[in-house]
C-alpha cells in the first residue's frame, strides 16, 4: 500500500512532535509542511532528518493545501491562528487533525463545527490526552459501571511553566484564549468524556501570581494565568474539579485524577507508576492494574504516547473512511468550558452555559 501522504502546517513545538510522530508511524509520510517563520521550518527540517529533500516546504499554508502533495494534514500552528487555517482547509476535502484548542473562541470554534459539517473529510481535534494509558483505563472504568454511578470528577495538575514560543505568542490571552483555553481544554475534554453529559454552570477563581510577573513584550506585559481552581456543574447532576498549578514542578506527580462513583472510585497519576487503582466502598478493598503504554508506540514523545496513539488512529480512519474519534463537537464543547471559567473570574460569578446560546 502506498503511505499516506501527511502534510504539517505549523513546524513549532507540536507540529514537529508530529514529524516524529509520522516519521515512526508505518504507512505514512510527511510530504510538506508549511510555516512562515523560518526557524521553525529548520526545527522541521532537522527532525526529517535524510528525508527532508523529499519534502516540500512552504512559508504559506495555502500553498502546501494547492500542491497536490498531501492526503491529509495536521494543523499544529499557534491558537490564534486555527480559525484562518481551518477555513482554508475545510474549503477543500483534506481530512484534517487539528491541534487542541480547535480555536481560541466559541464563536469561532462553532464555525468549524458548521463548515465541517458540510464536507466528507473528517477532522479530527488533537485531544490527546484521551490516549494515554493511564488516563484511558481510568475512563474504561468508569463506562463499565463498576464504581457504580459516577457522581464526582476531579483533575489536578501541578507543573511546570508555560514553554517558550516562537515570537512569545503564548505569553498573551489574545492569542492562546487564555490559560483555561489553551492548556485546560485537555482536562475539560476528559470530563465532559467521562461525564457524558453537558456542562451546565462554570465556578472558577484563578490569577497570574508567580509567572511571567516581569516580562513585557513590545511594551506589552504577559497576561497569562499561571493558577486557577474550576468547578463545573453537568445536567445529570455530576460534579467535576480542576485545581491547576504551573508553578508547582516539584511534586511527585504532574497530573491526579480521581473519579468517584456510588460505589467505588478510581484513581491514577502521571508520569506515576503506569497503576489505576480501583476502590470498592462494600469491602474497603483496592485493586491495582497496570495501564503502561502500549509496546507498539514507537514514539513516545511530550505526552507518553498519547499523540502518536492519536496520529495513528488519525491515519487509520483516513484509510478507512470512519469518523473521527475527536470531533468538532468535542472541540467545542472542552473551549466553552474554559471561556466559561475565564468569565467567572473576570466577573467574579458563576456562569451559565445557557449564557452562550449554545444548542
Amino acid at each position: 500500500m502506498t503511505d499516506l501522504r501527511i502534510g504539517v502546517i505549523g513546524t513549532g513545538m507540536m507540529g514537529c512532535e508530529h514529524i516524529r510522530n509520522v516519521n515512526a508511524l508505518p504507512g505514512a509520510t510527511i510530504t510538506a509542511v508549511s510555516d512562515p517563520n523560518d526557524v521553525p521550518l529548520g526545527w522541521a527540517r532537522d527532525n526529517l532528518g535524510d528525508r527532508s529533500a523529499e519534502v516540500a516546504f512552504f512559508h504559506d499554508h495555502r500553498e502546501l493545501l494547492a500542491s497536490g502533495a498531501v492526503d491529509a494534514v495536521i494543523v499544529a500552528s499557534p491558537n490564534h491562528t486555527h480559525a484562518a487555517v481551518l477555513a482554508d482547509v475545510l474549503a477543500g476535502d483534506l481530512p484534517v487533525l487539528v491541534e487542541k484548542p480547535m480555536c481560541t473562541t466559541i464563536e469561532d470554534c462553532v464555525t468549524v463545527v458548521e463548515r465541517a459539517g458540510r464536507r466528507e473529510a473528517i477532522t479530527w481535534v488533537g485531544l490527546e490526552y484521551r490516549y494515554m494509558a493511564p488516563i484511558a483505563a481510568l475512563l474504561d472504568v468508569v463506562r463499565s459501571n463498576e464504581l457504580g454511578e459516577l457522581r464526582m470528577l476531579s483533575i489536578r495538575e501541578h507543573r511546570f511553566p508555560f514553554l517558550v514560543k516562537v515570537d512569545n505568542w503564548n505569553r498573551f490571552s489574545r492569542n492562546t484564549g487564555g490559560t483555561l483555553v489553551e492548556k485546560c481544554c485537555h482536562f475539560f475534554d476528559l470530563m465532559n468524556l467521562a461525564v457524558g453529559a453537558r456542562p451546565s454552570r462554570v465556578y472558577a477563581s484563578g490569577g497570574q501570581d508567580v509567572n511571567h510577573l516581569d516580562e513585557v513584550y513590545d511594551g506589552e506585559r504577559s497576561d497569562i494565568l499561571d493558577n486557577a481552581f474550576v468547578i463545573v456543574d453537568y445536567d445529570n447532576g455530576v460534579r467535576a474539579s480542576l485545581d491547576l498549578c504551573m508553578f508547582a514542578e516539584a511534586g511527585r506527580n504532574e497530573q491526579e485524577i480521581v473519579a468517584v462513583g456510588s460505589r467505588g472510585k478510581a484513581e491514577t497519576a502521571l508520569p506515576g507508576d503506569g497503576l489505576v487503582h480501583v476502590g470498592a466502598r462494600a469491602d474497603r478493598s483496592v485493586r491495582s492494574m497496570a495501564a503502561i503504554m502500549d509496546s507498539s508506540v514507537a514514539h513516545a514523545g511530550f505526552h507518553f504516547g498519547a499523540s502518536y496513539v492519536e496520529v495513528a488512529r488519525f491515519c487509520d480512519a483516513v484509510r478507512d473512511g470512519t469518523r473521527a474519534e475527536v470531533s468538532v463537537n468535542d472541540g467545542l464543547w472542552s473551549v466553552v468550558v474554559g471561556v466559561a471559567a475565564h468569565r467567572s473570574i473576570d466577573e467574579g460569578r458563576p456562569v451559565s452555559i445557557s449564557e452562550f446560546g449554545l444548542n
